[in-house]
């Protein structure tokens, strides 16, 4: 939820949308039930994603000396 409430506070998502977003969330438990989100929930959560740039840090090389 921190995420699409982040998304919310940078407007990439309107209120409406944060919110049946987060009670499709709430009321599913897997990750298969959550690709069944609706088509156009499905596809503001993820252009809200890509603008967000959240798969920067999987992008990114580990950090070898994390531990020093």
């Amino acid at each position: 939820m921190k995420t699409i409430d982040e998304m919310l506070s940078l407007n990439l998502l309107s209120r409406d949308q944060h919110g049946e977003i987060g009670a499709w969330l709430a009321k599913v438990r897997t990750p298969e039930a959550i690709m069944q989100m609706p088509a156009p929930l499905w596809r503001a959560l993820e252009l809200a994603s890509v603008l967000m740039d959240f798969d920067r840090d999987l992008l990114q090389p580990p950090c070898l000396d994390a531990g020093a």
